[in-house]
């Protein structure tokens, strides 16, 4: 542990608070990619397999908690409780054009060839490529609220500063986990174009928007 991981793991845990809050304050999940919701639900479900096998620490037990239980409310208050406020119809990203290759990888590119190796593998892979949906639904409509372009700020910072911890990791422990890092730079970049919108504008209290698609 080390204070990048923990402001890591903080900053995600308020991504998840801020995207909660808004849709029950609202009482509206429009703007809200259900599919990068199931995305990431799925990301924890197979990442955190070991939760009942595998004790660490309090911390990381409650936190992977913590995570499952924020998702599976996301998913819950899109697909069910307000349903009625989904837009659908912006929400066209194909799963499969993620889902197959990240399969596929985890299968290739994986440090043993065991069930929960395998699953974790994808987990970290999926998670690099899971917020892509929300991306395009963002340009395909062409902006976002202001409280949605904030859950994505935090949400890349999160992945920015877990890049933080793995370089301090390596300084302290001589500790390098390939599949994480390299991973972590792919979700990063995914960022990069939404984190100069942010400051130069919702910082300045302008609307995110983005150019419509052709």
């Amino acid at each position: 542990m080390n204070v990048f991981r923990i402001l890591g793991d903080l900053s995600h845990l308020l991504a998840m608070a801020l995207l909660l809050g808004k849709i029950w304050r609202s009482r509206s999940c429009a703007g809200i990619s259900g599919k990068s919701q199931i995305l990431f639900a799925l990301v924890f479900t197979t990442r955190y397999l070991d939760l009942f096998t595998n004790f660490i620490s309090i911390y990381n037990t409650v936190m992977k908690l913590v995570f499952l239980l924020c998702a599976y409310v996301t998913v819950y208050m899109i697909y069910g409780k307000f349903r009625k406020t989904f837009d659908s119809e912006n929400d066209t990203f194909r799963l499969e054009f993620l889902l197959v290759p990240v399969i596929g990888l985890s299968f290739l590119e994986n440090y043993s060839f065991t069930p929960l190796e395998i699953l974790w593998t994808f987990s970290i892979y999926l998670e690099s490529v899971a917020i892509l949906p929300q991306l395009f639904m963002i340009s395909k409509t062409g902006e976002a609220e202001t409280i949605t372009t904030h859950y994505l700020f935090f949400l890349g910072l999160y992945r920015a500063l877990y890049l933080a911890n793995w370089i301090r990791r390596y300084q302290t422990e001589n500790f390098y986990d390939q599949i994480a890092v390299v991973s972590g730079v792919v979700q990063t970049i995914f960022y990069c174009d939404f984190f100069y919108l942010y400051v130069t504008k919702v910082l300045k209290g302008k609307k995110l928007s983005l150019p419509m698609p052709i």
